[in-house]
């Protein structure tokens, strides 16, 4: 019997244990820049594009925003996002290109806020989600070959090299 598979949405946390080799890179690709590319959905639907603090705390992978930002917005009303690591200065992708996509959970719970604005003293008032990831894609370098891995929730890492 095939084992089970499921697509339900992940933490953080659920990556680090499925993958922990691939979480930390992709982790560690993220904390290479202050600044990433969040992208979200507008009301009629079209893609909109922003610029977003991506926090790693507490096993989660947190995203952090003003208060009635167009992004958090967004994001309340439909929880679907993707993510892009910064590039950086890096024409040559020594680090690798990283993001991840799923849906954003908006943090409600007073006792987490209060341990994250405790631990990380952001500007507030704020609103916080938590990333449940439904996708996390690296594309890299390996020589003359493109190394593009990608993690879906209840599936392997898979790895498709291109030259």
């Amino acid at each position: 019997m095939a084992p089970m598979t499921s697509s339900a949405p992940l933490s953080w946390s659920g990556l680090a244990a499925a993958e922990p080799v691939f979480a930390d890179t992709v982790r560690r690709r993220f904390q290479l820049y202050k600044h990433h590319v969040l992208a979200t959905l507008r009301k009629d639907g079209s893609p909109r594009v922003s610029g977003l603090e991506a926090e790693f705390r507490f096993d989660e992978l947190l995203l952090g925003m003003m208060p009635d930002s167009r992004k958090a917005l967004d994001l309340r009303r439909d929880p679907r996002f993707a993510l892009h690591a910064n590039p950086g200065p890096d024409a040559e992708m020594n680090d690798g290109d990283v993001r991840v996509s799923g849906r954003a959970v908006e943090i409600t719970d007073p006792e987490f806020l209060a341990r994250f604005v405790e631990d990380a003293t952001p500007p507030e008032p704020f609103h916080l989600f938590r990333a449940q990831l439904t996708e996390a894609v690296r594309v890299g370098l390996d020589g003359d070959f493109l190394v593009v891995q990608s993690w879906r929730p209840g599936q392997p890492l898979r790895t498709v090299r291109r030259k």
